[in-house]
């Protein structure tokens, strides 16, 4: 996922993506536990998307 992509987002829209990643997420990491995830890297590109989306929620909330 693209920063600028986010950074055209609404706040509304950025909550619902950043839960939709936790979702994701937690599914991912219950896949790992069990030995069920063959891509281990898809933890981590995830991780990463999780960041970018608070990175830009927090930018906006100090812009306020």
């Amino acid at each position: 996922m693209k920063t600028t992509e986010l950074r055209n987002k609404s706040d509304a829209d950025l909550n619902k993506e950043l839960l939709e990643l936790r979702k994701a997420q937690f599914s991912l990491r219950m896949q790992l536990s069990t030995q069920q995830l063959n891509n281990t890297s898809q933890v981590g590109k995830l991780r990463k998307d999780v960041a970018r989306v608070k990175t830009i929620q927090t930018e906006r909330a100090r812009a306020k």
